[in-house]
């Protein structure tokens, strides 16, 4: 019976180190997002300024704590379990820049708790369109994580950083186009108010 666990903890690590970089990822998604909301809160006319900042802190805490967080420490216990059973893995170059990878990304997790404090202490000084252009990081390192664990040293390294590159610029592009629409509604709106 444990011969058979121990053949079978691969999978079993691997299964779980999936749903962990699921978690962790939708977390991180989703909690620049809420930066976004809570920056663009200022722009409301009080009470509606205070009280949605006082949610967005809410759900900022409510998020990190029960889904990113456990999310980033399931990956990492999992990614942990999976080397113990192939070690020999660290030999190999795209496990190494993987993982370099992955320590970039738990830098940029740490980064978003400082900015969560910021946001709640209201010290934040990041514009909404500065944190939606932040807000694509994680989309590249999630790309680019995946790759080299689907190809490996057989990655082509061309083509991903084609991809990459045009990645960046569709979003920058979609940021910019965003901003002006944005730019555009306030000032219909304006124009509305002032003819009223």
């Amino acid at each position: 019976m444990i011969a058979f666990m121990e053949s079978q903890a691969y999978f079993w690590f691997k299964a779980f180190h999936i749903v962990g970089v699921v978690v962790w990822f939708s977390g991180l998604f989703y909690l620049v997002r809420l930066f976004i909301y809570h920056v663009e809160a200022d722009e409301q006319p009080e009470p509606a300024r205070q009280i949605l900042k006082t949610q967005y802190v809410y759900m900022e805490k409510r998020l990190y704590g029960i889904i990113t967080l456990p999310g980033m420490l399931v990956t990492v216990a999992m990614a942990i379990g999976l080397l113990s059973t192939v070690p020999d893995y660290m030999r190999e170059g795209w496990l190494n820049i993987k993982m370099a990878l992955v320590f970039l990304l738990i830098g940029y997790h740490f980064y978003c708790v400082r900015l969560m404090n910021q946001l709640e202490a209201g010290t934040c000084t990041w514009k909404s369109k500065q944190l939606r252009a932040l807000n694509e990081a994680p989309t590249l390192l999630l790309i680019t994580i995946v790759l080299l664990a689907v190809f490996k040293n057989d990655l082509p390294l061309n083509t991903t950083g084609a991809i990459i590159v045009g990645l960046i610029a569709i979003f920058a592009i979609t940021i910019q186009l965003y901003a002006k629409k944005r730019r555009k509604d306030k000032e219909k709106q304006l124009a509305q108010t002032t003819q009223e």
